[in-house]
């Protein structure tokens, strides 16, 4: 049965038990590298994450192929959105103590398994702009000038030292129990990076709001002292990733990206929201 397709992967869940995900990798040798450079990955990952990650249960590589057992629970955005904000701060407190642990790992080591993906803040601004022009149409007439100044602005220019994170964590990724409402699992990982640590935040932000962003703070244990650094980024990467998920929405048909980026327009650009 197919599961679901991304811009990266298609996935089918065989049995109710086993997902079978394929790459859509045009080259075969690269399609081949990214199978197993993933399973060493979330071999290593599943060593100190305090939360269920997939384990790889077998790969065909040639074939881009990786399968592993299905983890218990149901994406987050797939959730009803009155429960989901009901329990948005819970969740996300899950979700820093998570991040903990994935920015702890030795950026030497997990160097080795993965990328560093830590593009100049004026690239983001640049690119949000373009993907602004695309989709202004669909953005609330109240909320275009405050996402107008925002482009207009100058990108944070702070240094910070890059870790490892999953880089991707929005709540497509975050799987929930639905009786109660605890994380199961975080899936997804073919974005993991050495990034900035405040971008895995600014999803969080994004997706669950400032509250919740607050939460996940509250319960990130770091030698880092400036978290208000970090929350100024995790804000500068909501604002720009939610115009890239409303054309996601918009481009694949998925309403409920697109409706979740509305909704977060609210916080994201309150200063002209009526």
């Amino acid at each position: 049965m197919l599961l679901g397709e991304g811009e990266n992967n298609i996935a089918y869940e065989v049995n109710g038990e086993l997902i079978v995900r394929f790459s859509k990798d045009p080259d075969p040798a690269s399609r081949a590298a990214q199978v197993n450079d993933e399973a060493r990955l979330l071999a290593a990952v599943a060593g100190f994450s305090p939360l269920p990650v997939p384990e790889p249960s077998f790969t065909v590589a040639e074939q881009g192929c990786l399968a592993y057992f299905k983890l218990p629970g149901l994406p987050l955005i797939d959730l009803p959105v009155p429960q989901r904000s009901a329990h948005a701060r819970s969740i996300a407190a899950t979700l820093g103590e998570l991040l903990t642990a994935l920015q702890r790992a030795p950026v030497g080591r997990m160097a080795e398994l993965v990328d560093t993906d830590d593009q100049p803040k004026a690239l983001w601004l640049r690119e949000a702009a373009e993907t602004y022009a695309a989709v202004a149409e669909s953005v609330p007439m109240a909320y275009r000038p405050a996402v107008e100044a925002f482009l207009d602005a100058p990108p944070p220019t702070d240094r910070y030292a890059p870790v490892f994170s999953h880089n991707d964590l929005g709540i497509e990724h975050v799987l929930i129990d639905p009786a109660a409402w605890t994380v199961t699992g975080v899936i997804d990982w073919g974005d993991a990076a050495i990034v900035d640590p405040a971008y895995d935040f600014g999803l969080l932000y994004r997706d669950l709001g400032p509250a919740a962003l607050g939460l996940a703070l509250n319960s990130y244990r770091t030698d880092v002292r400036d978290l208000q650094a970090i929350s100024a980024r995790a804000a500068f990467y909501a604002r720009c990733s939610v115009l890239e998920d409303m054309a996601y929405g918009i481009q694949t048909g998925h309403d409920k990206y697109l409706d979740k980026s509305l909704a977060a327009l609210k916080w994201l650009y309150p200063a002209q929201a009526q």
